[in-house]
């Protein structure tokens, strides 16, 4: 029997990037969507016609016992409440990046996911882009050799301030591009090279009218010397390299994004056909300099983050992302924060 979904929040994060996969996975079955905005209700009828709406969480939780997993997506302020409401409902959890505003916050779900027996995982689809998998298999493969060094960026050329909670100076709200963007990157950083040690940050704002951070720059020391320089940007106007890895031995280097974002908001699902192919034109090369040949980019596949979910919730695998690397990446944007105050290095204290 496929495991029944709840999906709390339906925005451009659930309509777009949580609905058509979870969709797409035979074990599961979107059987709620949780919202209270009219417009978003009739839309969420409209695309799935055989789930229930549900218009509050508190509605969720009074019957939670006709649910598998709640996945949390609404804005960042409410991922704590509603997730220890989850747990404390007696639903795992599948939360929508950043988990929390802070590393103690996360902490705080971690320690009542492992009390209540049930899971917590963070929603880090951008490990299943399909050049960052590309990059995963030459890193594990020797074909770089030692990477003593990898730049990856998430840039935009967006000059114009959207107004939105992700532009909020609220701390609370965690609007600053260093946890959209820069949670993805770090979290790459993090799945490729373990727990950096040293952490130093430049962070801006650029746009007129802008209050929160639009442009960053992030460096992370990795244990074994390898380190990585990660930039992410609302204002640039010309975009570089999405990856530059240099190894002793070679270099990989590719440019655009993954293609799964664009296909997702253009209404294509993982279960069109071609899903999640890149184009030889856009493959990444690899090599030295004068002698570089293009690699064809693994397949990229958000839909295998829920699979892995499925599998994780039955017990027949480990959770696809765990919490203790989303307590990392938070850990690494807080001390971003007191580099970029202090313009120095910051040690990552802990393990």
């Amino acid at each position: 029997m496929a495991l029944r979904v709840a999906l709390i929040g339906y925005g451009t994060g659930g309509a777009f990037f949580h609905a058509p996969l979870i969709e797409a996975v035979p074990d599961l079955t979107l059987a709620a969507v949780v919202t209270g905005n009219p417009e978003r209700q009739q839309a969420a009828r409209t695309r799935h016609p055989d789930t229930t709406i549900i218009p509050t969480p508190d509605r969720l939780w009074d019957d939670a016992d006709a649910y598998d997993l709640a996945v949390i997506t609404a804005p960042n302020r409410h991922h704590l409440p509603l997730a220890r409401a989850a747990l404390d409902a007696g639903l795992p959890v599948v939360i929508d990046k950043p988990v929390a505003v802070t590393a103690d916050q996360a902490r705080g779900i971690a320690d009542l996911a492992a009390e209540r027996g049930l899971a917590a995982i963070p929603y880090h689809n951008r490990r299943w882009d399909g050049d960052f998998r590309t990059l995963r298999r030459l890193i594990a493969d020797g074909a770089l050799g030692h990477v003593q060094r990898l730049e990856s960026r998430f840039e935009r050329w967006r000059p114009t301030v959207k107004p939105g909670w992700k532009e909020s100076a609220d701390p609370a709200d965690a609007g600053s591009i260093l946890y959209d963007l820069g949670s993805h990157l770090i979290d790459q950083a993090i799945a490729l090279f373990g727990r950096p040690t040293r952490v130093y940050a430049e962070l801006d704002i650029r746009r007129p009218g802008a209050l929160t951070h639009d442009d960053a720059f992030v460096a992370l020391h990795h244990p074994g010397g390898t380190r990585t320089h990660l930039w992410m940007s609302a204002t640039a106007a010309d975009l570089g390299p999405r990856f530059r890895a240099l190894g002793d031995r070679a270099s990989y280097v590719t440019h655009g994004m993954d293609g799964q974002e664009d296909a997702l908001r253009a209404g294509r699902t993982p279960l069109d056909e071609n899903w999640g192919l890149t184009p030889p034109s856009q493959y990444g090369h690899l090599g030295t300099p004068g002698d570089t040949r293009p690699v064809p980019t693994e397949p990229g596949g958000y839909q295998d983050f829920y699979i892995a979910t499925a599998q994780a919730l039955r017990g027949e695998a480990p959770p696809p992302v765990t919490m203790a690397d989303a307590i990392t990446g938070l850990e690494v944007i807080e001390a971003a924060f007191r580099s970029a105050d202090s313009v120095d290095l910051v040690d990552l204290e802990g393990e």
